[in-house]
């Protein structure tokens, strides 16, 4: 892992830009002691630098963590195959219409998900080993289809909050059953893009024995600011 900048925030926050291989990402600290790591995720084409990311990564430090985020294959300024960008393309297109989109989904966020995993993997073994991070490890962002592989595979996640959810992987809906770790769900009960029964059967097929679901009014971007405290809270109780 190399540091390629530095800067201490106004509020005593740490922000450093780091590439491990290929691999870009940010990790905010709240001082030297070491502090639980929350991995916040993201996908969609957005960057890591996205002012809503940036303020949700400050506020949980501000609350004791150490956060990171990565740019997966084909987010944030990484190259995106010509086969990614044609799917993105239909994708708009059959939603602008009406049309189904499930095949097109499929094809564009299986991949993206299959590559991003053993990224975050890379990227938490070496975050892992800096003074400023400790465990245990919990899961953050928009990413749930990402949220329920991780939950799967890797061990070292104690805890996972998932926003919205309605588009998943087939493979990742069947995999629900196998996340058993204590889950924190935000649904917006309006979001176009994330149908409501979908999201709520994906809720109800969580194997974990602790989950919490959390609906709102409001389309995709209208989750209210308090979730974002109860989020810190719900990470309070299985992180420290």
């Amino acid at each position: 892992m190399h540091f390629t900048s530095e800067q201490r925030l106004d509020d005593g926050v740490v922000e450093r830009a780091f590439t491990l291989g290929e691999i870009p990402g940010t990790l905010w600290t709240p001082g030297s002691a070491p502090a639980p790591l929350v991995l916040m995720a993201h996908n969609n084409g957005l960057p890591m630098a996205d002012p809503r990311l940036v303020a949700r990564a400050r506020y949980t430090v501000a609350r004791g963590y150490a956060v990171a985020t990565i740019d997966a294959a084909g987010c944030g300024d990484r190259p995106r195959s010509a086969a990614d960008e044609q799917a993105r393309a239909d994708l708009r297109r059959a939603m602008r219409a009406g049309e189904p989109v499930d095949e097109i989904f499929e094809s564009l966020i299986g991949p993206m998900v299959a590559n991003a995993v053993p990224e975050w993997q890379t990227t938490l073994d070496a975050l892992l080993e800096l003074p400023q991070v400790g465990g245990p490890v919990g899961y953050s962002g928009g990413w749930t289809a990402l949220g329920i592989r991780l939950a799967v595979v890797e061990p070292r996640i104690a805890a996972a909050g998932f926003f919205a959810g309605g588009y998943v992987p087939r493979a990742q809906r069947d995999e629900a059953r196998q996340v058993t770790i204590p889950l924190l769900f935000l649904l917006q009960w309006d979001d176009a893009g994330n149908p409501r029964q979908r999201a709520l059967d994906l809720f109800d097929a969580f194997g974990s024995k602790e989950k919490t679901l959390h609906a709102n009014p409001g389309g995709h971007t209208g989750t209210p600011w308090f979730e974002l405290e109860d989020g810190c809270r719900f990470l309070d109780r299985h992180l420290k």
